[in-house]
C-alpha cells in the first residue's frame, strides 16, 4: 500500500530541462580508476588540480585555504558517484548496462557492505549504523546489473552507494524494477540507469508543507521519503527513449504494475535539483520521454 500525503512538485508537467550539468567540478581522488567515466554517454567537465578560479570575482585569495566543499565524485568500475556528505548517502548514482554487463560468474555472497574510506569520517555511514534501524542497506546501482566482473559487484557494496530502505519496498516492488530495468538491455544497445533518493515536503496537520525524513544510527544517515530510477534508453537505430520512475519509501504492493510509478521527468529535476534532457539532446534529436499512459515495449 502506498502511505503519506506526500507531494511530487510539478508530477503534471511536461518534460524538462536538462542532464548531466551536475556532472561539474570533479575532484580526482588520488590513484581514482577513470572505470564507468570514460564511457558515459555526457562527458563531465573536470575540475583542474587545487582550488577553482572564480569566474568574475578578481578575488584568487578567497580560495587561499580551499573551498570548504565541492561536488564529490567516485568513478568506479560500476558506476558514478556524486556523493552528499551531510545525508550519508549519493545524491545520484549512474550505471550502463548491456547485455555483456549483466552475465558473468560474479558472486554476491563474495561482497561485504563497507564504509567508503574515500569519504571523510566525519561524513560517511557506518554498518553499525543500519544496525537494528528497521532499514534494508538498499543499493542504488544495484549488485545483480554488475556480474561482469567481481570488482564491479564488489564496488556497488560501499555504503556511499546504499541508503536506507523499506524491506518490503527493497525486496519487491524496487526489486521489481531493477530486475525490469536489466530486462531492458534485450532490446536496447545500452541502458543507462540514474539513481537516487528523494526528500519530497508533505502536509503536516496545521495545513502546511514541511520536509521531513528521520535519520539512522550516530552518523544521522537519512532515510529518503522516496527513490527516483531514470533509465536512458540508447537504441540501435540511434534513437533514445527516456523513461523515470519514483516509488515512496515504503511498503508498496508489488502487484501495482510499474508504469504505475511513471512521472514527467520535470517532476524529478524540480523535486531532485539535477537536471537530465539538454546534454541528451545534444547527442540526438530523436528523445522520446515515456510517461504513464504511453503506448511502448
Amino acid at each position: 500500500m502506498l502511505r503519506g500525503r506526500w507531494l511530487l512538485p510539478s508530477v503534471s508537467l511536461a518534460l524538462g530541462a536538462g542532464l548531466g550539468a551536475t556532472f561539474a567540478a570533479r575532484r580526482r581522488a588520488e590513484g581514482e580508476a577513470e572505470g564507468l567515466l570514460s564511457r558515459l554517454p555526457v562527458v563531465p567537465a573536470v575540475a583542474a588540480a587545487g582550488p577553482p578560479a572564480l569566474p568574475g570575482s578578481g578575488r584568487p585569495e578567497l580560495t587561499k585555504y580551499g573551498l570548504p566543499g565541492l561536488a564529490q565524485l567516485r568513478s568506479r568500475e560500476s558506476y558514478v558517484l556524486c556523493y552528499d556528505p551531510r545525508n550519508r548517502s549519493a545524491l545520484w548514482v549512474i550505471e550502463q548496462l548491456n547485455r555483456g554487463s549483466l552475465s558473468g560468474a560474479s558472486d554476491r555472497a563474495a561482497c561485504d557492505f563497507r564504509e567508503d574510506d574515500s569519504v571523510h569520517e566525519y561524513h560517511r555511514a557506518t554498518n553499525a549504523d543500519y544496525r537494528g534501524s528497521g532499514f534494508d542497506r538498499g543499493h542504488l546501482a544495484a549488485a545483480g546489473n554488475h556480474r561482469w566482473s567481481q570488482q564491479a559487484m564488489r564496488d556497488t557494496f560501499y555504503l556511499s552507494n546504499i541508503a536506507p530502505q523499506n524491506p518490503h519496498l527493497n525486496q519487491n516492488a524496487w526489486n521489481n524494477l531493477e530486475k525490469y530495468s536489466r530486462s531492458l538491455t534485450k532490446h536496447n544497445k545500452n541502458v543507462y540507469v540514474c539513481t537516487g533518493p528523494l526528500y519530497l515536503p508533505r502536509m503536516e496537520a496545521d495545513g502546511k508543507m514541511y520536509v521531513k525524513y528521520q535519520v539512522i544510527g550516530k552518523n544521522n544517515v537519512a532515510v529518503p521519503t522516496h527513490f527516483f530510477k531514470v533509465l536512458i534508453l540508447e537504441k540501435e537505430s540511434g534513437d533514445i527513449e527516456l523513461r523515470s520512475y519514483v516509488m515512496p519509501n515504503c511498503p508498496v504492493d508489488e502487484k501495482i504494475p510499474l508504469e504505475h510509478f511513471l512521472v514527467p521527468i520535470e517532476s524529478i529535476e524540480r523535486a531532485s535539483g539535477l537536471l537530465f534532457v539538454p546534454n541528451i539532446l545534444k547527442r540526438t534529436s530523436n528523445l522520446k520521454a515515456i510517461t504513464a499512459g504511453t503506448t511502448h515495449s
